[in-house]
């Protein structure tokens, strides 16, 4: 069993993703931390406490940051035109639900049920990286108890998607995004290098609305407006980013790594670029040296990977 919190900014690919965490038989969910980016805090928090409260998740979700992790940084508008104005495709999802928090702020949360689990958490951080460079403001040495940090966020080897040289939840934050990948904690970043290669049609989310009822019906209709934007980039269905990393907790081989440092560049017109320095190239003295190695995906097995999400997402514990 994978202990799994689950770091999120809940968002349409956000939802699926963790109804994959839900379903999958290998992992033990002990946590959901709200952040800010696919829609402002509130309505990230708001999100994830009606998720848990439809699909009858037991844990806790404690409300993370709203604020970049320099509050100096400008704001970048919300993406309400690809997840919608209430951050789940505009299913009408209500203002308030009636549950309640967990009474510590996020980060705060990650410390410590790190440290009551120590080498057993694997961190799945799908939005900005700001509640995780929080906790490790205030208690560095969280990051030696930390099983893994996986990530949905970055581009190596390819352009961006929010511009051509950062993607957006990197972009969202870089200073957090570069203290997380810059600590001494085991790092797998599941980027735009892989995650758009993994679509899902709308015959295959049909599919399994038709294996997993109710959970799945609310997870299709939640998808349907993030499918239409898709459409101007994809032929049929959608691109699951943050299902991958999740993906990858249970099923590595699935997926091809690179090591090396990793930065972020902080600032300028590549402002959120994630660049890597591969272990097997050789360079002058430079930014990146004395740094921790971490794994980049470079290469995946796409249908192996939608295969176990169709299958994972289509479980009915109800029927």
């Amino acid at each position: 069993m994978h202990k799994v919190i689950f770091d999120t900014d809940p968002g349409v690919d956000d939802a699926m993703a963790l109804l994959f965490l839900h379903n999958h038989p290998q992992i033990d969910l002990i946590g959901i931390t709200s952040v800010f980016g696919n829609a402002a805090i509130e309505t990230t928090t708001r999100n994830a406490l009606y998720l848990k409260q439809q699909w009858d998740i037991a844990a806790p979700v404690a409300r993370g940051l709203g604020e970049t992790l320099d509050p100096a940084r400008p704001h970048v508008g919300w993406p309400t035109g690809i997840h919608g104005d209430d951050g789940l495709g505009n299913i009408g999802a209500p203002a308030t639900v009636d549950l309640p928090c967990d009474p510590r702020p996020a980060h705060r949360f990650i410390i410590d049920t790190v440290r009551e689990n120590p080498g057993e958490v694997t961190i799945v951080a799908v939005g900005r990286m700001t509640n995780l460079a929080r906790a490790l403001r205030d208690d560095p040495d969280i990051a030696v108890l930390v099983k893994e940090i996986v990530i949905m966020g970055g581009a190596f080897d390819m352009r961006g998607n929010i511009t051509p040289a950062a993607e957006a939840n990197i972009h969202g934050d870089p200073e957090a995004a570069d203290a997380v990948m810059t600590a001494p904690w085991p790092v797998v970043v599941v980027g735009l290098d892989v995650t758009e290669q993994t679509v899902m049609t709308r015959k295959r989310l049909a599919d399994i609305v038709a294996a997993g009822g109710a959970r799945a019906k609310l997870l299709s209709d939640i998808s349907q407006f993030y499918i239409d934007f898709y459409e101007q980039h994809v032929e049929d269905g959608m691109v699951v980013h943050d299902s991958c990393a999740c993906v990858y907790v249970v099923a590595p081989e699935l997926f091809t790594l690179r090591s090396g440092a990793i930065r972020v560049v902080c600032g300028g017109i590549a402002d959120g670029q994630t660049i890597q320095k591969a272990d097997d190239h050789l360079f002058p003295p430079n930014a990146w040296d004395n740094l921790p190695s971490q794994n980049v995906c470079v290469g995946i097995d796409a249908e192996g990977v939608l295969d176990l999400i169709s299958k994972t997402l289509g479980l009915n514990p109800a029927a």
